[in-house]
This record gives structure tokens, sequence and C-alpha cells, in this order.
């Protein structure tokens, strides 16, 4: 009797130090909160970001911002210091690495819904236009719980070893160091940019490919490029300054060695026709700065180039260097045709020798 008397005692006592515990460690990731689900950074704590499939979401719902850096992995290089500075604004960064249009649309739509946007800097890489129209956050495994305003599934986050024991601490280590806020989610400081890098993760094809149809990637640039002006035709109060980074030539010659070159230029130029007829967007071209992408001690790999390059593209936008016209837009993409054609038959054979 005594024996069953001392288990019908343990069994609750047991279940509500369960249940205390849990409480406590839900309270703690509330509390310090290193995805900003909840709210903002804690007074004397740092935003943290270098997480961005984690923490994009949190930062659009409850940090104070009035412009947004969109884009993908080549984004994230860019200091929100820079923009803040230049265009008289406080950002905040909207990254999905693969870039796609639909997912950057997702985002910036999250953006509207939390705040006032009176800019945003979107980058817009050339496969982003021939890339399918549906967000792919399910398709690729992203943590979907934190894309929604659902409580319950929360707790996949609050009760998560990793958050309590490696992300907070990290958060709290990073804010007593000299971390600079606008840094968010660079990975550039890890990299190493020299032309023997950028060699050793480009493929080259051995053989080139017959040229396919320019026009195989049209109705998907069209497609894409509807959810862009679609956004811009939605918020007319918002200021857009979209911009093509610099690839590098290894890209390029890639393009002509799989037979995609003119269908890409084909897309880019479907894209810039509709938007440069917006008063409130502007698009600029750095795709054809020879000086950059024939340098591959730029490049780590075929498109992610230094901090540096970031940094020029920032201070390009900031003087309106490159701007697409309805007078040059033409004659620029024609000349982009050129330089490829050079790169083929000059450039690349620095360091590809026949």
């Amino acid at each position: 009797m005594h024996k069953d008397n001392g288990k019908r005692k343990f069994i609750p006592v047991f279940a509500a130090a369960v249940i205390v515990s849990l409480l406590i460690v839900a309270g703690i990731v509330v509390l310090f909160d290193p995805f900003y689900v909840y709210h903002k950074p804690l007074p004397g704590l740092k935003a943290v970001l270098n997480d961005k499939e984690y923490q994009c979401t949190g930062t659009l719902k409850h940090f104070d911002y009035d412009a947004v850096i969109a884009g993908s992995s080549v984004c994230e290089n860019f200091n929100n210091g820079w923009f803040d500075e230049g265009f008289d604004c406080t950002s905040v960064k909207a990254i999905r690495s693969y870039g796609a249009t639909a997912d950057l649309v997702y985002l910036l739509d999250m953006a509207y819904e939390h705040r006032d946007v009176k800019q945003v800097f979107y980058n817009i890489d050339p496969s982003s236009l021939y890339s399918p129209t549906e967000t792919t956050y399910v398709s690729t495994g992203c943590p979907v719980y934190l894309y929604d305003d659902n409580p319950l599934n929360d707790w996949k986050y609050l009760f998560n070893k990793d958050v309590l024991m490696e992300k907070i601490p990290y958060m709290l280590a990073k804010s007593r160091s000299g971390y600079d806020e606008g840094d968010s989610y660079n990975w550039a400081q890890w990299k190493t940019f020299h032309h023997l890098m950028c060699m050793t993760m480009y493929e080259r094809l051995p053989e080139v490919a017959e040229m396919q149809d320019e026009h195989m990637y049209d109705e998907l640039a069209r497609e894409n490029t509807a959810l862009l002006t679609g956004m811009v035709k939605a918020h007319p109060e918002t200021e857009f300054i979209f911009f093509f980074s610099p690839y590098s030539m290894c890209w390029w010659d890639n393009a002509y060695r799989n037979g995609e070159r003119d269908a890409v230029l084909s897309a880019e130029r479907i894209c810039i026709e509709e938007l440069i007829g917006y008063e409130n967007a502007r698009v600029y071209y750095y795709q054809d700065d020879a000086d950059i992408i024939t340098n591959l001690d730029n490049y780590m790999d075929t498109i992610h180039f230094s901090k540096d390059i970031n940094h020029y593209v920032c201070d390009s936008l900031i003087q309106g260097r490159d701007r697409l016209t309805e007078d040059n837009y033409d004659e620029v993409l024609d000349g982009m045709y050129e330089l490829s054609e050079r790169i083929i038959d000059e450039y690349i054979k620095e360091y590809y020798p026949d």
C-alpha cells in the first residue's frame, strides 16, 4: 500500500517538473529569440543575423526598417549600412539563396504586411527569370513553421536543443563582440577569392553544344517579370531599384558552351523592357563590366564575387551609374552579347588556353 501511494505521488510531481522545465526552456527561447520570431533584439543586444532561412521572416515582421535589400546569396555580402547612408534609409535583407522570383516576392509581400516600405533594392539573377513561378520553400525543406503566424507549430522552435544550446549562446557572444549588424548574413570573411578557386569550382564543359532557340525561356521570363511588375504596380509609393550583378566570365562561358547564352539574353531583354516603363522603377546593369567579370581574382566560383564588388555595386547604385533607359537598353544588351563573344574568343583563353 505504501509503495503504491509513493508511486501515485511521484507521477504528478514528475509530470509537474517536466512541465515546469519545458516552460522554462520555452521562456528562455521567447526571451532571447535568436530567430526573432516574436520580437526584435532585446535592449543591449545586437541583431545577429547569420542564418537567413531561419531569420529573414522574423526580421521582416519585427525589425524597424523602411527599405529592403532583396536577392540571392550574391546580396549577402552587402553591408546594410552602405545603403542606409547612401539612400538615407533603414534597411533589412530579404535573402533567398536560389533567388527565385516567387520566393523573393513572397518575402517582400511579408515586408509590406508589417511595414511601410519606401525603397526596395532588388538583385535580378538571370536564372530567376526562367525558374518556375511557384515558391520553393516547402519543396526545398525550409522551416516553414517560421514562415506562418500559427503558434501551434512553434514547438519546433521553442523546444529545440540547438536553439537553446547553440543559437542563443552564439547570439549573446556576438553581441558582446565587435559584430557589425550591417554585415547580416555575410559569408565573405570565410571564403577565398582567387582565379584558382574560381577555376576549381567551374566544371567546364568539354564540348560546345549547339546554340538553342533564343526564345525558349521567353514564356517563363514573361511570367516571372509579371510577378515583379505586379509588385511595382501594387506599391506606387515604393521606389524599386532593380539591378543585375556582375557574374564572372566563366558563367557566360558556360552559358555559351551549354547553348543557353542567347536565351538568357532574350529573357533579360523581356524583363528589362517591362520594368523600365514604370515611373517608380529603375533598372541598373553591371553584368557587362569587363574589368570586373574578366578578372577571376574577384570570384570564388562562377557567380559569387568578393565584398569589394558588392561595395562597388552599391556605390554605383547610389551614384546612379549604368542605369538602363528606353534609349540605351538595346545598345547595352547588344554590347553584352558582343562581350560574351570576346569572352569566348579572347578573355577566357588566358585561363583556359585551347
